[in-house]
């Protein structure tokens, strides 16, 4: 099984964006703008995905007293 490679957040937010400004320009004909959506669909999942991943690795990374705890993103280690 093919390992795909590491997923580029920036650069596939960048592309989603440019994605949704094209659609929402109305210059595309129906045809191009399903392609654009199923473009924009699978952008947003690798989008997600790499958020998923980025959260785990500071759930990971995140310790209190020696012990691996889990933290909302926002809420500050007791220190």
């Amino acid at each position: 099984m093919a390992r795909k490679k590491p997923i580029d957040f920036e650069q596939s937010l960048g592309a989603l964006q440019q994605l949704v400004e094209r659609l929402e320009s109305g210059e595309l004909s129906l045809e191009d703008s399903l392609t654009a959506f199923e473009q924009g669909v699978a952008l947003t999942r690798d989008c997600q995905q790499a958020l998923t991943q980025a959260e785990q690795k500071v759930q990971q990374l995140v310790e209190q007293n020696g012990t691996p705890t889990t933290l909302p993103l926002d809420t500050p280690p007791n220190e």
